[in-house]
């Protein structure tokens, strides 16, 4: 995995992801820490409405920021929300009233909400090679794990010797960091199609567009459904199961997150040599059901054969966060292959936008059947929901999903470039096929 980083320009980005999700991390404890400083008990509400204006920021404003930043240099729009963020961390440290985090926290998502699909959609155009780009799909998985679980103890150890204030320096830097060694990346230019300027609207829906009319994105967009529903119940949940029904302390919560961490950091590490064997399809969906039948198997020992030893707890949140990350980490490579060069960005949008709506639905999902209904209840509700996801998956993508394709263009006059450039006796013709100006629909879908 660690080889890919011999590619000079990727393990600059690479090191720019890295200190990013630094000082993102500990932005999140410093943010916990003023809202307590700000709202004493009610610091809970506070970050609740706070992850869900993020959650709102990504899910309306990316197709907006891509479509407004889809003729710019990508690495200006990089540093432009590098830049941003960082400006927004340095202001956070001074704010008096809650309303000031929501508004500052709701700019900083929206730069994310730009930041992140155009990174995501640079590193295949820098990793031609498949295999060495899932190997980054999984290095990237297996920073973020990773982070969660440095970054609260960098947090802690630098707490000893200063105030929480100064946590949000840090988150300073490592924006301000990220964006110099962007700027030092030497990044391939946006991919143009030729004489085609399209207006903001085609801009802003393209992506998609794209994505909802090709059968293996409308399948993860099911398995984005899956896996949000069982890792909203691990992340909204998992407090209030370690600290209220096991009665265990703080340090136990760090314990149960850590060991989903885990799994995901072993599933990162499996992946890449996984994938060369074994299909995308097979590896999701088998993954996704598995996730799906873990939640309710976990739920129903808990409703029938009462609370499952601490034992029990970890081993199926180490198993949930296997399941997970190999559901998640080869889905760059669906995108990568369903849309040309020029469409990547706004394809890596959409996928940014849909996902994170899923997350949108499981979020309060997770909170307030919580309420209502009680823990294993809940838990097999989103259990339930996940499976239906990973069914739905398996109906929406084909199977084998060949790349190349036979079609015909009867919508095409005869004399058009891609017919004299593609077709054979009867106009029927083979290619590796993607959604574009000259292939609106899938072939047999309409």
């Amino acid at each position: 995995m660690f080889s890919v980083l011999r590619h000079r320009v990727y393990a600059t980005l690479f090191s720019a992801q890295l200190v990013a999700l630094l000082g993102t991390g500990l932005l999140t404890v410093a943010l916990a820490l003023l809202a307590f400083d700000l709202a004493g008990e009610e610091a809970g509400a506070v970050l609740g409405t706070a992850l869900a204006i993020k959650m709102i920021a990504y899910v309306g404003l990316s197709p907006v920021a891509h479509a407004l930043v889809a003729r710019l240099p990508r690495q200006r729009v990089l540093i432009g929300a590098d830049l941003m963020r960082a400006g927004v961390a340095l202001f956070l440290p001074f704010v008096d009233a809650v309303w000031q985090i929501y508004l500052l926290i709701f700019v900083l998502q929206a730069a994310s909400a730009t930041f992140t699909p155009a990174f995501q959609a640079t590193i295949p155009d820098i990793l031609d090679d498949e295999d060495e780009y899932t190997k980054a799909l999984s290095l990237s998985r297996l920073t973020y794990d990773l982070e969660n679980l440095l970054s609260p103890t960098l947090a802690g150890l630098l707490l000893l010797v200063m105030s929480f204030h100064w946590l949000f320096a840090g988150t300073v830097v490592g924006f301000l960091a990220s964006a110099a060694l962007v700027r030092l990346a030497r990044l391939p230019a946006r991919r143009q199609i030729s004489g085609k300027d399209r207006p903001f609207a085609a801009r802003l829906t393209r992506g998609a567009r794209i994505y909802l009319a090709t059968p293996r994105l409308r399948g993860l967009l099911a398995l984005n459904l899956c896996v949000a529903a069982t890792g909203a119940f691990v992340i909204v949940n998992t407090v209030v199961v370690v600290r209220t029904v096991y009665d265990a302390g703080e340090s136990a919560v760090a314990t149960a997150l850590a060991a989903f961490g885990l799994g995901s950091v072993i599933a990162a590490l499996i992946l890449p040599g996984l994938l060369r064997r074994v299909a995308d399809r097979t590896v999701m969906i088998t993954a996704g059901v598995a996730g799906a039948l873990l939640a309710l198997g976990f739920a129903a020992w808990w409703l029938i054969g009462g609370l499952p030893p601490w034992g029990g707890l970890l081993a199926c949140w180490s198993a949930g966060g296997f399941l997970f990350s190999a559901v998640q980490t080869p889905s760059g490579r669906l995108l990568r292959r369903s849309a040309h060069a020029e469409d990547r960005p706004a394809i890596f949008t959409a996928q940014f936008a849909l996902s994170h709506a899923c997350w949108l639905l499981t979020y309060p999902l997770a909170g307030i059947v919580g309420d209502a209904l009680g823990l294993p209840q809940t838990l097999m509700v989103l259990g339930a929901l996940a499976l239906a996801g990973a069914v739905l998956a398996h109906l929406l993508w084909p199977v084998g999903d060949p790349e190349v394709l036979a079609h015909a263009h009867a919508d095409l006059p005869p004399d058009h470039p891609h017919l004299r450039a593609h077709a054979t006796a009867g106009g029927r013709h083979r290619h590796a096929f993607v959604i574009d100006d000259e292939h609106r629909a899938w072939p047999g879908r309409g």
